[in-house]
């Protein structure tokens, strides 16, 4: 379709793909990169298997959370991650976009495709969304100017190991 709109980012990371696959499927170590700057990242569980279920909470500067969650499709340790993505409420409902202030043509569930290429002890990751039509171009560039973020404080983290 014309409309279908992803979202495609690519970033070289200084770390073995397996420390980075950590910093994706750990808990805690997600918790330390994940959201936009000046982000914090309080709330983050991950069953990592097939069928298991992500959720986590990011909180802007102001102090609101952004609950997100999803369900894992695919994992194949440690070259990809698809999985769905929806925004939830604290309790872990899914919930509109709206609910965040944001438009009511915000898809209901999107996908994200990760993948982590080996390469020569670095990894190159690819962060693929996907489902996303619906987006006006201001909450397409919102969403890649928030990913750059998590990935520019991932590739922080990553560094200080």
């Amino acid at each position: 379709m014309a409309d279908e709109k992803e979202l495609v980012l690519t970033c070289d990371l200084d770390a073995p793909r397996e420390v980075v696959w950590k910093a994706w499927t750990d808990p805690d170590m997600f918790m330390q990169w994940w959201g936009p700057k000046d982000f914090t990242t309080p709330i983050s569980k991950i069953d990592l298997r097939k069928g298991g279920e992500y959720f986590s909470c990011m909180r802007a500067p102001d102090g609101q959370d952004f609950c997100s969650k999803g369900v894992y499709l695919e994992i194949v340790e440690p070259e990809r991650l698809v999985m769905t993505d929806s925004f939830a409420d604290k309790e872990g409902n899914t919930v509109s976009a709206t609910y965040y202030g944001m438009g009511a043509d915000f898809p209901r569930e999107m996908s994200i495709t990760v993948t982590f290429e080996e390469q020569d002890n670095k990894t190159k990751l690819i962060v693929k969304h996907s489902d996303i039509k619906g987006l006006s171009e201001t909450e397409l560039n919102d969403m890649q100017q928030g990913w750059n973020e998590s990935l520019d404080k991932l590739a922080e983290l990553l560094a200080k190991s």
